[in-house]
């Protein structure tokens, strides 16, 4: 579990190897509705690392990995689903509030439904502010066995008290495992697995593979099947472009029948972007390989370094983002670990509270400031915001009642504390608002204040 976080996950239901879990002990971050498209988008991050996405208001992220059945023609599929709070709806319900959804899945072939789960299931949270919670805090899973083969899977779900529905398909190849072989590494949040085939693993699955940067360890359980006793794993995570960024070796514990490992990748030894997880049973021909993503925090998912040192173009600290920015790719992990520890305000805390606001504030930009053919981050007024943040008053000038002398419109930003007034002009007409040159000389005289405050 991340420390310092006091999350913890706590069983709903167990039927039928289906569980959902919800994860609680926290109040919901504060996240803007409106982020950077394709950087902060994490569905479609995830959507393009082959996950399964569900689309706003009912947002979900699952994955489906697999595992060997009790016979040689049996796999299981162990699904996984996560969901915020906030994609349902939430009624009163004695002196708490409770939010109903209803779960189908099910795996066809050509000719017809191989298998198919319905499932009805209900969260309940003690306050309001639980039913508001944006992080992932809900996790469903169920575990199916299947004949190998190629099926068409479909995925419903629904929220029981609103209108909100999604329905999503798509095709998956469901292996033979048969020695020597590899399970998919399941991601896990916590769990020993199961020492038997026909066994249900007693684990709890992370669907998204996600490891908010520098909380946690990110765990995988990975069995082999058909292997020596001892058979040595070799692992390593590569990033897109299939640079290493970390390895490790461990050792296969069971029999030839089942065999299982856990692998710990430890806080702050990936940078941040999407990666992947490569597994080799040493001495055989088994290989398997499993997608995951190191983000900045519950709230951001973003994709690689480059796109985080442009990110932090406003930032603070450009003598760091120059460092990570230049950084060959076996030493963006260090750079970024630099980065993250310097620039933290609370150190005893998982989370990096200046990043956080940072990114906040420009979310917020990007959804407040967006011109024609500029996002909102990238404009002058955005800018300001999030190096300043809000100002204390703002006036629009340079309309029919209110002419300014070049009859263009502006605006005005008044920042009591610095004592500083800047106006952003619209010399254009069409919405394109700069700085003029004055208020720009201002504006980096004041930015420079409050950075040598900090």
């Amino acid at each position: 579990m991340r420390r310092g976080a006091a999350l913890i996950l706590l069983l709903v239901g167990l039927t039928g190897g289906c569980a959902q879990w919800q994860r609680a002990g926290t109040q919901p971050h504060s996240r803007p509705e409106t982020t950077v498209p394709q950087l902060f988008d994490a569905l479609s991050i995830y959507r393009a690392m082959g996950f399964i996405v569900g689309t706003p208001p009912l947002a979900f992220v699952a994955s489906i990995r697999f595992l060997a059945g009790v016979t040689p023609e049996s796999t299981m599929a162990v699904f996984a689903m996560s969901l915020a709070n906030r994609a349902l709806s939430f009624r009163h319900s004695g002196d708490g509030f409770v939010a109903e959804y209803h779960v189908e899945l099910a795996f066809g072939s050509d000719s017809a439904t191989a298998r198919q789960v319905t499932r009805d299931e209900a969260v309940r949270v003690h306050g309001f502010q639980e039913t508001l919670r944006a992080d992932e805090s809900i996790i469903f899973q169920q575990f199916v066995a299947l004949r190998p083969g190629i099926y068409t899977v479909s995925l419903v779900v629904r929220d029981r008290n609103g209108p909100a529905y999604v329905r999503q398909e798509v095709v998956d190849t469901v292996p033979r495992l048969q020695g020597p072989a590899l399970g998919t590494p399941v991601p896990i949040y916590q769990g020993a697995g199961r020492t038997q085939l026909g066994a249900v693993p007693q684990i709890v699955v992370n669907p998204r593979a996600a490891l908010p940067y520098a909380s946690d360890s990110l765990r995988f359980y990975v069995e082999g099947y058909g292997m020596p006793a001892g058979t040595r794993l070799a692992a390593r995570v590569v990033d897109p472009d299939s640079v290493q960024l970390w390895r490790d070796t461990t050792v296969l514990a069971g029999d030839r029948a089942l065999a299982s490992a856990r692998l710990f990748i430890g806080p702050g030894a990936l940078p941040i972007g999407r990666a992947e997880l490569e597994v080799t049973a040493v001495g055989t021909t088994a290989s398997v390989r499993a997608p995951l993503l190191v983000s900045l925090s519950d709230q951001w998912a973003i994709t690689n370094v480059e796109e985080m040192a442009n990110l932090l173009r406003y930032f603070p600290r450009q003598d760091l983002v120059s460092k990570l920015r230049s950084a060959p790719p076996d030493q963006r992990a260090t750079r970024w670990r630099e980065l993250y520890k310097a620039t933290d305000p609370v150190p005893v805390t998982p989370e990096n509270e200046a990043l956080d606001e940072y990114f906040s504030r420009l979310a917020i930009a990007n959804a407040r400031f967006q011109e024609p053919g500029m996002p909102g981050w990238l404009t002058d007024r955005g800018e300001v915001f999030i190096t300043l943040g809000e100002p204390d008053e703002v006036f629009d000038i340079g309309t029919d009642a209110r002419p300014t002398p070049t009859g263009t419109r502006a605006v005005r930003w008044d920042y009591a504390n610095l004592r500083l007034t800047l106006y952003f002009q619209d010399e254009t007409a069409f919405g394109q608002y700069r700085l003029t040159p004055a208020s720009r000389a201002e504006y980096q005289r004041a930015l420079a204040q409050v950075r040598r405050a900090q």
